[in-house]
């Protein structure tokens, strides 16, 4: 008979991560586990790792530090991208019980019930190759938007990405069961769903079923009120799916978050990207002549091996024209097992630093010409649960962040509003209509 009760999960890094963190959390509430917070004496910690940080070590070393200190004699399980890349590594961390890769991680019920723990980890993974299955995943808890995991992996390799590594191959459910899936989120109270995974326009890699197809099939399922598109890479952001996201559908919301990462072809080149930067022009263009009013999000690398000074200012001249509405700027950090180290001299860290806060600055300012763009339209806004000092948040459609006075009957509802000013901390004020 298993001695613990009480379990906690904490996620590091993306979307993806918290959609199967949540799916695996409601395994062990199933089989009757109390889900606590973190700091709530938990028997089983259950820390949920990413790839992409550099700091990946030090912050699971912090994490398990910080649990086994609230509870010392605490369950601590590893599991997630950085589990899969550096497992035996993860099974020295004192303190560490188990560690599951990419294969193992949806099976770590049955881990812990047949474990017996020891001063030496559990380690369990395979070679990422041999990972082919597709666990479908969404997230629950956040009674306003859930995230739907609709494909997993990754075949394109970019030099400077270890997501291939720690994934595996790009795959899916079918269109059918991926509809079956959202189908348990329309039948709750969440009104909006975030598609995600590694790559998802790649959904149906190249087969009869595509992300297209699929899109239209969502679009159907009633009970979801909006639909938002976590990231598509541009080449496979076809002017279908922008037609029909912003013309034709009832449910798909005017926002894209289209990665760039640098906006010079050499360096785009290099990293073995699948476009040159006129592609992503068109895209841009495109998509502003439907809808004007489009969010468009983007995400920039800075300091990749060999990036000039000149480059960077070409990159960020053609960021500055393009029509888009904000950035998530990543500082480029030295991966194992990926190319780019050898594709160039490293850039010094206080350039890279430099170059951040220059990107940053003008994610600012695009963020801000975009926001006031939007003041004086009625806009439709999906009300969250914070309540920050008598204040309260939400989006609208096109993803401008508003803000009204705290009322618990606005919760997890749509209200129309107007857009009437930008505060000093960058949000927009409202007036109901």
């Amino acid at each position: 008979m298993n001695p613990f009760k009480k379990v906690t999960f904490y996620t590091l890094g993306c979307k993806l991560n918290f959609s199967e963190t949540s799916t695996i959390s409601r395994v062990f509430e199933q089989a009757g586990f109390a889900k606590v917070s973190f700091d709530d004496t938990p028997d089983i910690y259950v820390i949920n790792t990413c790839s992409v940080t550099e700091n990946a070590d030090k912050k699971c070393r912090q994490l398990v530090r910080r649990a086994l200190k609230i509870n010392p004699d605490a369950f601590v399980a590893i599991i997630g991208c950085y589990a899969q890349l550096k497992p035996e590594e993860i099974g020295q961390i004192p303190g560490v019980d188990l560690v599951l890769g990419a294969n193992e991680k949806f099976d770590i019920l049955s881990y812990i019930e047949e474990h017996d723990r020891s001063d030496q980890a559990l380690v369990s993974y395979q070679n990422i190759k041999k990972t082919k299955e597709f666990v479908p995943s969404h997230s629950m808890g956040d009674r306003t938007r859930s995230f739907l995991k609709i494909q997993d992996g990754c075949d394109y390799f970019c030099t400077f990405c270890t997501i291939p590594l720690a994934r595996g191959s790009s795959r899916n459910a079918s269109i059918q069961d991926t509809v079956q899936e959202a189908q348990k989120i329309a039948d709750t109270a969440i009104k909006e769903v975030v598609l995600t995974g590694v790559n998802i326009g790649d959904f149906g890699q190249g087969g009869e079923e595509n992300f297209y197809g699929l899109i239209q099939e969502l679009d159907k399922v009633e009970g979801i009120d909006r639909y938002r598109i976590s990231s598509i890479e541009p080449n496979l952001l076809s002017n279908e799916i922008i037609d029909f996201c912003l013309s034709n559908s009832q449910r798909f919301v005017p926002h894209f978050h289209v990665p760039l990462q640098v906006g010079n072809n050499r360096i785009l080149k290099v990293m073995r990207r699948k476009y040159e930067r006129e592609l992503y022009a068109e895209r841009v263009k495109h998509i502003k002549s439907i809808r004007p009013d489009c969010c468009i999000g983007v995400d920039v690398i800075v300091g990749f091996p060999g990036e000039t000074e000149e480059e960077f200012l070409d990159s960020m001249n053609f960021i500055k024209e393009l029509d888009i509405s904000y950035l998530h700027v990543f500082t480029y950090s030295e991966r194992a097992n990926t190319g780019a180290p050898k594709l160039g001299e490293a850039v010094p860290m206080e350039v890279r630093k430099e170059r951040s806060k220059m990107l940053h600055i003008l994610s600012d300012k695009k963020k801000r010409a975009f926001y006031e763009q939007n003041l004086g339209s009625e806009r439709t806004v999906l009300w969250e649960a914070e309540n920050d000092l008598g204040m309260m948040y939400g989006f609208t459609e096109n993803y401008v962040k508003v803000k009204t006075s705290f009322r618990e009957e606005l919760i997890n509802s749509f209200g129309r509003v107007s857009l009437r000013e930008i505060d000093r901390d960058g949000i927009v004020l409202v007036d109901f209509i």
